[in-house]
């Protein structure tokens, strides 16, 4: 029995989004933070506008920020770790800062220097992502193979949690999916609004820079288990480097990873920080488990709470 925390990645982000925290952590979220960033995290994330912090380049960081601040708040409080951990594609760097295998500092400049390398990557070919509603994994090869034999460039994604897959491709295969995805046995396709076909090898330009950002970085084995999106596995400290640079071209098997802790003894979940994305994919995927979201300073009580009733 015991709780894993999940954190979320790059879509949860909104205008407005962590007011509390400028004003509770200004330690993590001011001057320092805007220097490595070389722009205003608080203007960015108070102010907008949405097209410019929804670019990969603002809305990784900024994600990650607030996240961790609102796990530090949260760890602080509740007193314990957590049995286990993971995020969603960005979410993962938050999940081992959360572990103390990075440095917050360190962690900040790695995902802002991950979000410029894929906003550049996303440059060089127009492409984009849709998510399958409907569709397991099989379902999804068979489409991916499909248009492939066809000439396409699609590939799986995110395997998110039961009927939820993400596929990514070129412009013109995420409009083939919209045009026929009744043919295709889809409930729904919906594309995402997302810069380019991450998690794809149409990343694969980005990987030498996440590659040359990890060098030198140091990365202490996490202290609680902290899940890889690329092995639905524990990371340990020696392959950590080489499987986050690995991240950006294969698909997040995040519902794999879900599982994976169930079968540990994790019967609660906690999503921490903006959205309740992650906390959605857990309720899909673990069937009877807990699932709680901090979403904001104020739902720390309230989670706090509804742990300590917990065997």
């Amino acid at each position: 029995m015991g709780f894993a925390v999940l954190f979320p990645g790059q879509g949860s982000q909104t205008v407005g989004m962590g007011r509390d925290l400028f004003e509770a952590r200004s330690d993590l979220l001011g001057e320092t933070a805007d220097e490595i960033l070389g722009w205003s995290l608080e203007d960015m994330c108070l102010k907008g506008p949405d097209e410019t912090l929804t670019r990969t380049e603002h809305a990784q960081p900024a994600l990650f920020a607030l996240s961790y601040a609102l796990w530090s708040e949260f760890s602080d409080a509740i007193g314990r770790p957590p049995s286990a951990g993971t995020g969603h594609s960005l979410g993962e760097y938050t999940a081992l800062a959360a572990a103390g295998a990075l440095g917050f500092d360190a962690a900040l400049s790695l995902v802002a220097e991950r979000g410029r390398a894929m906003a550049d990557a996303a440059d060089q070919a127009s492409s984009g992502m849709a998510a399958l509603i409907g569709a397991d994994e099989a379902a999804a090869d068979r489409i991916v193979s499909e248009r492939n034999k066809a000439g396409g460039s699609l590939a799986v994604a995110n395997l998110n949690a039961p009927g939820q897959v993400v596929v990514a491709g070129g412009s013109e295969d995420i409009e083939w999916i919209a045009d026929n995805f009744r043919d295709l046995g889809v409930r729904r396709a919906i594309p995402l609004k997302v810069a380019g076909a991450f998690h794809t090898a149409f990343m694969a330009p980005a990987v030498s820079r996440v590659e040359a950002a990890l060098t030198g970085v140091e990365i202490a084995e996490p202290s609680f288990p902290v899940w890889s999106n690329t092995t639905a596995a524990p990371h340990t400290g020696t392959e950590i480097a080489a499987t986050l640079a690995r991240q950006v071209v294969e698909p997040v098997r995040f519902s794999a990873s879900l599982m994976a802790m169930a079968e540990t003894g994790v019967d609660t979940f906690v999503h921490v920080g903006p959205g309740d994305v992650t906390a959605g994919m857990a309720r899909r995927t673990v069937e009877g488990a807990t699932v709680l979201t901090v979403s904001s300073l104020d739902d720390v009580a309230p989670a706090l709470e509804a742990l300590s009733t917990m065997p």
